[in-house]
C-alpha cells in the first residue's frame, strides 16, 4: 500500500478523517502540521506571527518530504499544502491523493468558532469565503474527490477504502 494524503480546505475533516482512516487499515497516521508545531517548538499562530507565511510554507514543504519517506500511512496536510507546485508534485509521486471538500456554508458552521487558525482572523465567514475562492481548483490534482458535507465519519472512511481499492484494481494506485 501507498501513502494515502489527504488534502482539502480547513475544516472539510482531514484531520478526523485521516486518523480513522489509519485506525480502519491498521496503518500509521500523520498531520503535517502537527509535525511542524513539533519541528518548530511552537504553534502555528506563533509561527506565522514570529516568522509569517513563507517561513511556514518553506518548513511545510520540507516536512512534507520527509514524512512521506516513512510510508505507507494516512498523512494529514494543512489546507494550504498544496499551493506550492512542488508540495503537489511529490504527493502524487509518493502516494494516493485525496481531497476532501465540504460546502462553503458547511465550512463557516465548522469553523466559526475556531481560533487556532492565524488565516481565519478578521471574520471567518469572509476569510473562508475569499480563501475559497482564492483556491478555487487547487485540489483538483487529486485523483479522489470526497464530499464530507453533511456525511457520516464511518461513512467517509468506507467512500475512500471504496474508491482507494476501485484505483488499485485498475492499477492506478
Amino acid at each position: 500500500m501507498k501513502n494515502l494524503i489527504l488534502v482539502g480546505f480547513m475544516g472539510t475533516g482531514k484531520t478526523t478523517v485521516g486518523v480513522a482512516l489509519a485506525d480502519s487499515l491498521g496503518i500509521a497516521h500523520h498531520d503535517l502540521d502537527a509535525a511542524i508545531i513539533e519541528k518548530e517548538g511552537c504553534s502555528i499562530p506563533e509561527l506565522f506571527a514570529r516568522h509569517g507565511e513563507t517561513y511556514f510554507r518553506d518548513a511545510e514543504s520540507r516536512l512534507l518530504s520527509q514524512l512521506l519517506d516513512d510510508g505507507p500511512q494516512v498523512l494529514t496536510t494543512g489546507g494550504g499544502a498544496v499551493l506550492r507546485k512542488q508540495n503537489v508534485e511529490i504527493m502524487l509521486a509518493k502516494g494516493t491523493v485525496i481531497a476532501l471538500y465540504a460546502s462553503e456554508e458547511e465550512l463557516i458552521r465548522r469553523l466559526e468558532n475556531d481560533t487556532s487558525r492565524p488565516l481565519l482572523s478578521g471574520g471567518v465567514a469572509e476569510r473562508v469565503k475569499t480563501l475559497m475562492a482564492e483556491r478555487a481548483g487547487a485540489y483538483d490534482f487529486a485523483p479522489i474527490q470526497v464530499d464530507t458535507t453533511g456525511k457520516s465519519l464511518e461513512a467517509i472512511v468506507d467512500e475512500i477504502k471504496a474508491q482507494v481499492v476501485e484505483r488499485a484494481k485498475d492499477g492506478k494506485q
